[in-house]
């Protein structure tokens, strides 16, 4: 949950030069399998993409703003960018400029944010240099 704030907290702050994205795969602890006791939602393992949509919308009230995807049912994503738990990746231009950890224990907000920190400065940097 504080990461998840955490991570509203960088998207309010950089999305006007960044584009958020949230690609929502599996669930890493629905309600009828790996159970954890720290989890605020009660979300039940995926049998259908309605499923999945459903568990979506409730992930999205946690982060206005930010655009969210599926992953397929087979877990293309996942598996393409061994996301599960959960992980973050800075795409630009279609290269991986940054790649987290795999979730949760590797999942490192605080990484992000200094990457987009730099990414943020030299934005600012590139736009006060004389034409």
């Amino acid at each position: 949950m504080a990461r998840m704030s955490a991570f509203r907290r960088l998207v309010t702050k950089y999305r006007r030069h960044v584009d958020f994205l949230i690609i929502y795969i599996e669930e890493a602890h629905p309600s009828d399998g790996w159970v954890t006791t720290d989890t605020p939602y009660i979300i039940p393992q995926h049998r259908s993409l309605d499923d999945r949509v459903s568990a979506a919308r409730v992930l999205q009230q946690g982060v206005p703003g930010c655009a969210l995807v599926l992953d397929t049912m087979t877990n293309a994503s996942s598996s393409a960018y061994g996301a599960y738990f959960e992980r973050l990746y800075v795409v630009q231009s279609g290269v991986i400029m940054y790649q987290g950890g795999r979730g949760p224990d590797g999942y490192q907000v605080s990484e992000l944010r200094a990457w987009l920190e730099r990414y943020d400065q030299q934005l600012q940097g590139a736009l006060a240099r004389p034409v």
